[in-house]
């Protein structure tokens, strides 16, 4: 199993997931009645149908003992029966329809409330599960949901009614035969309760172990290129074969324990048929019953018995529905990020709605001051990672930030556009709580850059304009020429109608790189973000990279995720952090003349290939010398 089997909850109960799922059929009420009217209409006809040939065969038995043959009452009665058959499988086509509409209808509602759910969920959510899982519960699970509701719902509805109405009718025509017949009833109960409670578990596991499959394909196909370069095809098909064999186990247990039922169920009415047609032919020789009527219990018997099995065998379809239906379930009772209940709050010159809905252009954007206020953060309350940071960012300032994996940098911005909520103290934009703005509405100020850009599938124009929904093709072209993508684009056979696939094929990582640039610069977000983006590129396209960036930054905040110390030499404040703290603060040369932190992540990253990681501090001291006389020139 995968690692995310350490935060799976328990599955609900059956009957509370069930019932949650039928109450979210009320906005298909007037649907489902009308259903159900069909429902009762088809189960009274097929009901009384038997009733109606067993008076016909009485009518062809009376002849034996010396009556004449009835053609008329025969003829009629046999028109009556075809006319009910008729009318019911109109009934049952119709009530088909009904609930497919009301089923599909709940289904796309669910659907609906699980991608509104995905966006509320906090980034830790995300962080502490695979999304193989996530992606199994809100697809798999929700299909098996609606596909089990689809096929069972009336299903079930319809053998309750059948069962009732033949059971009446038994009851009309032979109380001792029907007390015959009643006989399966408690050995079918109790043959489905003991399969049903054998089954549950594996039904659990079954749909886990879906997940953990998911997920493991999600990895693979994610990191094939890296797969292949190490050689690691081997090792990932043997995980996946530990993960199929284990969907495998758990799947074969499941559907064997509930395929246990319908044999028994069968076996259960073979023996009730076989004893209703002894007895029945004693009453038959004791005068009691006639022909016909005898002919009409069997039909009840086996119209009551019948759908008795099939509810045993919907009990097991039923529990797969319950187990996926709790899973989607847990899903959407996750604890979300906290409630905003503020409808706007003013920044800068003007104020920022709460709607969260219309162009930027209709909002006031922020001058950019930023202020982080004696803050305190951490993922778990026993392992502090920030602990009483402050510092303060002046408009049209570039702010780096610097330290070793795991100092905090990327903590420190996620908390900026409130991805995470602070444990204490606050950070203000242009004097304003951020605490008091509308997630959305804070995120508007920033346009952001990231090491691995996002592009999704589309065309580059649409990737451009994603920046900015609606700007007009000028504004889309001219953000394209100032971040140098306008010249790859156009040497494109499809220009900026070329179709992106895979996360930017057929770009370059560089390409990509510079057109999430170019959606950056449309978005004209007041504070940037900027992760190192030229990590993963040439040294060409790095120095495209770093001129679109520089012109990105003119007039703007900008707070630069630093991983390349030579990206950020003209950074106006350089952040040093050390375990959630800032050490050290400072521009690039005052840092180098401290000898710092600062200064030793700058000679591991340039020393070491003049061989300078174990110089003198002398030859340290010379060296950076020479380095800050090479960047000056």
């Amino acid at each position: 199993m995968s690692g995310d089997s350490a935060h799976r909850t328990p599955a609900e109960k059956p009957a509370p997931s069930l019932l949650r799922l039928a109450g979210l059929l009320k906005p298909s009420r007037g649907v489902m009645t009308a259903a159900i009217l069909c429902i009762c209409g088809f189960a009274t006809l097929n009901v009384a149908a038997p009733k109606i040939l067993g008076d016909a065969t009485d009518v062809i038995a009376a002849t034996v003992f010396g009556a004449p043959f009835n053609t008329g009452r025969f003829v009629m009665l046999l028109l009556v029966a075809a006319s009910m058959y008729a009318v019911a499988s109109l009934l049952s086509w119709a009530q088909g329809r009904l609930n497919a509409l009301a089923v599909q209808r709940l289904a796309h509602d669910l659907r609906e409330a699980v991608e509104a759910k995905l966006h509320r969920l906090p980034v830790a959510y995300y962080d502490g599960r695979s999304r193989g899982d996530v992606l199994s519960r809100a697809t798999n699970d929700l299909d098996n949901v609606a596909q089990t509701l689809n096929q069972l719902l009336a299903q079930l509805l319809t053998s309750a009614l059948m069962v009732i109405g033949s059971l009446g009718m038994m009851l009309l025509l032979s109380p001792l035969l029907a007390l015959v017949s009643l006989l399966a009833v408690p050995v079918s109960a109790l043959a489905s309760v003991v399969v049903t409670r054998r089954s549950q578990k594996y039904f659990v596991r079954q749909w886990e172990a879906t997940g953990d499959v998911n997920s493991l394909v999600e990895e693979t196909a994610t990191g094939h290129e890296t797969i292949k370069l190490f050689g690691a095809r081997s090792a990932m098909a043997d995980r996946f074969a530990a993960h199929n064999d284990g969907l495998y186990s758990a799947s074969s247990k499941a559907q064997f324990a509930s395929g246990l039922l319908m044999p028994l169920m069968a076996f259960v009415s073979n023996a009730s048929y076989v004893g209703v047609a002894i007895v029945g032919a004693f009453q038959f020789l004791a005068g009691a019953m006639s022909i016909g009527g005898i002919q009409a219990f069997i039909q009840f018997n086996r119209l009551f018995s019948q759908p008795l099995g099939q509810i045993g065998g919907m009990a097991q379809v039923l529990q797969s529905c319950a187990v996926s239906a709790s899973r989607v379930f847990e899903l959407l009772d996750e604890p979300e990020l906290s409630t905003e209940t503020a409808t706007g709050v003013r920044t800068g010159a003007g104020s920022v709605t709460g709607s969260g809905r219309q162009p930027d252009a209709q909002f006031d954007l922020p001058s950019g001051r930023v202020s982080f206020e004696r803050i305190v953060f951490s993922y778990r309350a026993d392992a502090p990672l920030i602990e009483d940071l402050s510092f303060r960012v002046e408009p049209g300032q570039t702010v780096a930030i610097v330290g070793h994996t795991g100092a905090g940098k990327t903590t420190l911005i996620s908390l900026l556009m409130r991805f995470h909520e602070l444990g204490s103290g606050k950070i203000t934009i242009d004097g304003a709580d951020i605490a008091g703005m509308g997630r959305d509405d804070l995120r508007r100020n920033f346009g952001v850059v990231l090491q691995d850009p996002w592009i999704f599938t589309g065309t580059i124009r649409e990737n451009i304009e994603y920046g900015c929904p609606g700007a007009s093709d000028a504004d889309i072209v001219a953000a394209a020429e100032a971040s140098y993508v306008d010249h790859f684009v156009r040497s494109l056979p499809n220009g900026y109608s070329t179709m992106l696939s895979n996360g930017g094929e057929p770009l370059s990582q560089g390409q990509r790189q510079l057109l999430s640039i170019a959606r950056a610069r449309l978005s004209g977000r007041p504070i940037l973000i900027l992760d190192e983006a030229t990590s993963s590129v040439d040294t060409r396209t790095e120095v495209l990279i770093r001129q679109a960036m520089h012109r990105l930054r003119s007039n703007k905040t900008s707070f630069v995720i630093a991983h390349r110390l030579s990206t950020i030499r003209d950074a106006d404040l350089i952040l040093v952090m050390d375990h959630g703290r800032i050490v050290e603060h400072g521009t690039h040369h005052s840092l180098l003349e401290l000898g710092g932190h600062y200064a030793r992540l700058h000679d591991a990253q340039f020393a070491v290939g003049d061989g300078e990681l174990a110089a003198t501090p002398a030859r340290t001291a010379k060296h950076r010398a020479v380095r800050r006389e090479s960047e000056d020139s």
